[in-house]
């Protein structure tokens, strides 16, 4: 059983920077009246809810297997990212009306010099913790933290656009200006929140893991067909969850080895791999080459290191 690392501590950064967030834009908007300001200030309130979430799933995500989760809690980071999604999508809808009833009803921004000091402030607030939080996803594998550290580097993105926006209505003085950008910002915040929907989805379909990974995994197998042709290697299935991965291979053998030949590389085979993907779980089965049985629910993948099946001579 693999131990899942408890990285709750960084969705209450995320939190903690939320908050933050939040109440500088809101006194930027409350200050400047510019809905392009109050877009942004929604779309932090957004990043709130999904830390929120994604606080919950981290906590899940850690509890060790269980008799009823033998596989662990990983997917759960899944259904987080994929409600942090439709909520993006949401607060997407809110501005949009926003934007548009100040299209409709336009009214004079007022202190926008103020406005943007304080904007570009909670927007560096952002960039940093959306930095660290990046880096720690990727460095432990976790899914959530990653998708919670871009969501908070893409707002960045949509703070500067924000600022560019109202900032050309300063210079300007055209003030539908600002509903124009508040509008790109929706249309930007929909496009984040589609794409989290969608990985979310692949990583609940059993997501085979990525080509480097898999890669990795044939050429340890390789590598021991290279040491003795006589062992060979089929059915090679690979999935992630959350940020575990699993691997399952069959182990095709000579069928005069003894148990506990036969056992002794299916361990050392479980090793290797773990040594090319630390903390991954591998289940290996082992099987007669001379058996036709073995070769009964192939898949389409070719067989790996090896000699061609058939009987095997005792060595």
């Amino acid at each position: 059983m693999t131990t899942t690392r408890d990285l709750s501590r960084w969705a209450w950064l995320s939190i903690a920077a939320a908050l933050l967030t939040i109440g500088l834009k809101s006194a930027a908007y409350l200050v400047t009246g510019s809905v392009g300001l109050l877009s942004d200030a929604l779309e932090s309130s957004v990043n709130l809810v999904a830390a929120v979430l994604a606080l919950i799933a981290l906590r899940v995500a850690s509890r060790p297997a269980d008799a009823n989760h033998p596989f662990g809690h990983g997917k759960v980071e899944y259904l987080s990212a994929g409600a942090e999604g439709v909520m993006i999508v949401v607060a997407a809808g809110v501005i949009i009306v926003s934007a548009v009833d100040r299209l409709v009803h336009p009214e004079p921004l007022e202190s926008l010099g103020i406005g943007l000091v304080i904007t570009l402030v909670a927007a560096g607030v952002n960039l940093v913790v959306g930095l660290m939080i990046v880096r720690a996803g990727r460095r432990h594998r976790s899914w959530t933290l990653v998708a919670d550290g871009k969501h908070l580097l893409t707002d960045v993105w949509t703070s500067v656009g924000v600022v560019v926006g109202v900032g050309l209505v300063l210079v300007t003085g055209w003030d539908p200006l600002d509903s124009v950008v508040a509008l790109a910002v929706a249309v930007n915040i929909v496009w984040v929140g589609w794409r989290l929907v969608r990985e979310a989805g692949r990583g609940l379909m059993d997501h085979a893991l990525p080509p480097a990974d898999e890669a990795a995994v044939r050429e340890v197998l390789a590598a021991v067909g290279r040491q003795d042709p006589a062992i060979a290697f089929h059915e090679l299935r690979t999935r992630e969850a959350g940020r575990e991965r699993f691997v399952s291979v069959h182990v095709l053998v000579p069928g005069a080895w003894t148990v506990a030949r036969s056992h002794d590389l299916a361990e050392d085979v479980e090793q290797s791999i773990h040594r090319a993907l630390p903390g991954t779980v591998v289940h290996t089965h082992v099987e007669p080459r001379e058996d036709p049985r073995a070769y009964e629910t192939v898949s389409t993948e070719p067989e790996v290191g090896g000699a061609e099946p058939g009987p095997t001579a005792e060595r």
